[in-house]
């Protein structure tokens, strides 16, 4: 996932003057109007997205170049053909940040391949390879079950392919994209530095698109969306990048009920996914990333890179806010 905040305290001037408001830590409420709840569309079954994350943490932690990844690997691709979406998978040799060769699957399916407008919705599927922010020193070289970090957004994603498939009254195309290599970034016990060692999978499909049929209006990042005590701040290169998604979505969130969970307040910028989308590809993306201002172990909450990003920490009523707040972006369309 997201690996680290890339604007700090000091930098805030500058996210404001892009932003309208900023903070590191406790966000600056935003001066807009109030949103009449108005739920629209299907029901999201959040009891439906935590069996998938169970079916993806069931393999173990999916690190790069391991059976459980490529186990996963297919198991994503039936789930998403079951709900009828056509798959295609792209395949490339990355280069880990310290050289390590490893075979990535980005696994794109596609919702009404056929109609002219399209969305795209995307996560990481891969673990971490190391608990490098555990609080025992022990678990360090440690890999991630990544029940939150990475699972969490695809069962997202096939959750929503399966309640889309029992209607037909959206007029839209959907492209779920399943981004791999997104967690081989330096770990924290490494001496090196490189921002550009995540998102790996992002950044080499941003880098080979070809020209579609069809249009991608925007894109939403799903990233650690079923954690405990999770609050969606609008996340910082979001605003800079997308500002009328941002706005948009965080609407939706409010009309579809999940204010709490939505807060209308800004925190800082991620290194995460969105950043190739926006910055290579040219398609506006913002990402759905959790902000703990309070917590003392990570900004990104308790369990991130830790040996306890496990099925236990996992609140299907997360999962239920932010699956109905996409299911509301798509059926105000």
């Amino acid at each position: 996932m997201t690996k680290r905040y890339i604007i700090s305290c000091t930098m805030a001037a500058v996210l404001f003057i892009l932003c309208g408001a900023a903070s590191c830590h406790h966000g600056k409420k935003d001066i807009l109007e109030p949103v009449t709840v108005d739920p629209k569309g299907p029901q999201f079954d959040a009891d439906s997205a935590l069996a998938f994350c169970y079916g993806q943490c069931a393999f173990g932690p999916r690190t790069m170049n391991s059976t459980a990844h490529d186990e996963c690997e297919q198991w994503i691709i039936d789930m998403f053909k079951r709900y009828g979406c056509e798959v295609e998978t792209q395949k490339a040799t990355l280069k880990g940040y310290d050289g390590t060769p490893l075979r990535a699957t980005n696994i794109i399916a596609h919702y009404q391949s056929d109609k002219p407008k399209h969305i795209l919705i995307c996560a990481h599927w891969d673990s971490r390879p190391w608990a490098d922010n555990d609080p025992d020193e022990a678990n360090w070289h440690t890999p991630v079950l990544a029940a939150n970090d990475g699972a969490s957004g695809v069962a997202v994603m096939i959750e929503l392919a399966r309640v889309l498939q029992q209607v037909d009254s959206l007029d839209l195309g959907i492209d779920f994209i399943c981004f791999d290599a997104e967690d081989w970034g330096v770990p924290q016990w490494s001496d090196r530095t490189d921002e550009n060692s995540w998102a790996l999978g992002a950044q080499y499909w941003a880098e080979h698109q070809e020209p579609k049929p069809y249009t991608t209006a925007y894109g939403i990042l799903l990233d650690m969306v079923g954690g405990q005590g999770a609050e969606f701040y609008q996340e910082g290169m979001s605003q800079r990048y997308a500002p009328q998604v941002v706005q948009r979505v965080w609407n939706a969130a409010h009309a579809a009920g999940y204010s709490q969970y939505f807060p209308r307040t800004t925190g800082g910028g991620v290194t995460d996914d969105h950043l190739p989308i926006n910055e290579k590809a040219g398609i506006p993306t913002i990402d759905i990333i959790p902000h703990y201002p309070n917590c003392r172990e990570s900004s990104f909450g308790p369990t991130w890179h830790t040996i306890a990003d496990d099925m236990d920490h996992i609140d299907p009523n997360t999962l239920k806010a932010v699956g109905q707040t996409i299911i509301q972006v798509l059926f105000t369309e």
